[in-house]
């Protein structure tokens, strides 16, 4: 039988959410999950230099060899990333902020590499859909402690971006990243030790710094939308929908073919 998820966020929280368009969840990440999602991340980032390798290239996308990484979608081949994915805590998040109904939308790794990371600009996460939609849910875990040495993310809270909607973005020359905020705030950095989670909205303003230490910085970007979210004609599925929630309580997860 499928089961209701527990509360993932206090009261607090949800209001600031809300108001704000983010919280922060301190070390929530069970240990078996954090060892899990560090394992995946590291057997995906050989396979993605390997392909880069094979092409003779040092960029693919906004993924820069040796710098940045950013690989998604790989949880249709894994038999371990659903586990994290549907687990009770994500599900929780999920229908504290989402509500009683919540698709799988996007699921990436975000590894800057020791001492040259790259920075990632000003965006939201929605602007690089680039159309209008309901705005989705984004989970940035933790799989590293995280500063402002080692290239953490600094959101901007609603009042302070002047806006709560999503906003058309340009593409910056060299980075292929998205643009949308040219404002003088730093924003509000996240500061938080491994199996943490940064919950906000998609249309949540964010950028990264380079990491200056000596070791890797490791995100999980887990992403649920409480509807479909559809392509500009809405003649297909932009992204993923795979249900996690519904009516309230877990969907059972799928199995991946392995990895």
């Amino acid at each position: 039988m499928n089961e209701t998820p527990r509360n993932a966020l206090s009261q607090e929280q949800k209001a600031q959410f809300q108001n704000e368009g983010y919280c922060i969840l301190e070390k929530v990440i069970p240990a078996e999950y954090l060892e899990l999602l560090r394992d995946e991340c590291a057997h995906w980032m050989a396979v993605l230099d390997a392909e880069m390798d094979a092409l003779g290239v040092e960029t693919l996308g906004i993924t820069h060899k040796g710098n940045r990484y950013f690989i998604g979608g790989k949880w249709h081949q894994s038999d371990r990333l659903p586990r994290f994915l549907w687990s009770e805590l994500m599900a929780g998040i999920c229908r504290d902020t989402l509500g009683d109904t919540a698709f799988l939308f996007n699921e990436q790794y975000v590894v800057k590499a020791a001492e040259k990371g790259m920075h990632f600009g000003w965006h939201q996460d929605s602007g690089y859909i680039g159309h209008d939609h309901k705005p989705y849910l984004s989970c940035w875990c933790a799989l590293d402690d995280v500063n402002e040495e080692n290239g953490t993310v600094y959101l901007l809270p609603y009042d302070r971006a002047g806006t709560r909607e999503w906003v058309r973005h340009e593409t910056e020359e060299g980075t292929n990243d998205k643009i949308g905020y040219k404002g003088d705030d730093p924003g509000v950095p996240v500061i938080c030790e491994a199996g943490s989670v940064a919950v906000f909205s998609s249309t949540v303003f964010h950028r990264s710094g380079a990491n200056e230490t000596n070791r890797m910085r490791r995100i999980y970007l887990a992403q649920y939308s409480a509807e479909p979210i559809l392509n500009k004609d809405g003649s297909a599925l932009w992204g993923d929908a795979e249900p996690v929630l519904r009516d309230g309580q877990i969907v059972e997860a799928p199995i991946g073919v392995g990895a």
